[in-house]
């Protein structure tokens, strides 16, 4: 705040400060600083305004509660905020459309403005990837993993090294775009999972779930060395999604409970009723 003094004082995760809180009552009506140190006493000036960003406990604003109750706040130092803002996430099919739309139109640029780096001759292994990429069938991903004792019998495992090489040049030279059919794909998958997102005490369905299946998106066409993500990496990415959603959400009758994240079960809910 003493560095900002004479400008604007930018504060994130205001709700993880402890006891960091006190000392901000003093700046905030004062407008200055008071250090004590080694005998030394000054007064330092923090003529700034602040603006800071909470998030509610849990994750979800309860209506139910205060402000103060919901950000854990003292009300001396909420009194000093001359605005106080309440956003709150509700799932809205035309701004979740209009928001996905805009994080994929972003990546389908990305490879170019990827480093210019140039890239070594892998001819050879650009065209092995291509024939084994043609070669495998449209199926899910885990029937394409899973090994056959029979088929698989003389399977042997990379080189360890080789595998650190491969991974050291994808991520220096390959950077693919997002195509259209694959951002289609996510953009639908993310929707829906928004649509179903209606549990008040769970992890909120967010952006960052949708920038999360770009990222493994991503790393499918990077694996495969390619510059561009095909919709196969789209429905892989969807399948690892839904498999870690169907872990995590669907209760003991196999009814998806997006409750089960975080904070009480439906079970555990009732039973509080």
């Amino acid at each position: 705040m003493i560095l900002a003094d004479g400008g604007l004082c930018c504060i994130d995760e205001f709700d993880k400060m402890s006891a960091e809180h006190q000392a901000l009552l003093e700046a905030m009506e004062q407008q200055c600083v008071s250090v004590a140190k080694a005998g030394l006493v000054a007064s330092l000036s923090a003529r700034t305004s602040i603006l800071a960003a909470a998030n509610p406990v849990g994750g979800h604003y309860n209506r139910a509660k205060t402000v103060n109750e919901n950000l854990k706040m003292s009300a001396a130092l909420l009194s000093r905020f001359d605005l106080v803002f309440i956003l709150l996430d509700k799932p809205d099919e035309l701004l979740d459309k209009r928001l996905s739309e805009h994080i994929m139109s972003l990546h389908a640029g990305y490879g170019e403005r990827s480093p210019a780096v140039k890239k070594p001759r892998i001819a050879k292994a650009s065209k092995i990837v291509e024939t084994i990429s043609m070669s495998v069938k449209e199926c899910s991903l885990v029937s394409r993993l899973r090994l056959d004792p029979k088929k698989d019998a003389d399977f042997v495992p990379l080189p360890g090294a080789l595998i650190r090489k491969y991974i050291a040049y994808v991520g220096t030279y390959v950077f693919p775009r997002m195509s259209k059919p694959a951002a289609e794909i996510l953009q639908k998958f993310y929707l829906q999972l928004r649509d179903r997102s209606t549990s008040g005490d769970g992890t909120p369905i967010t952006a960052r779930q949708l920038e999360s299946l770009v990222r493994l998106a991503q790393a499918r066409a990077r694996v495969e060395l390619r510059e561009e993500t095909t919709a196969q990496d789209a429905k892989d990415a969807v399948e690892i999604m839904k498999e870690l959603l169907y872990d995590k959400y669907v209760d003991e009758h196999g009814f998806v409970d997006f409750g089960r994240s975080g904070g009480m079960s439906q079970q555990k809910e009732a039973k509080r009723f």
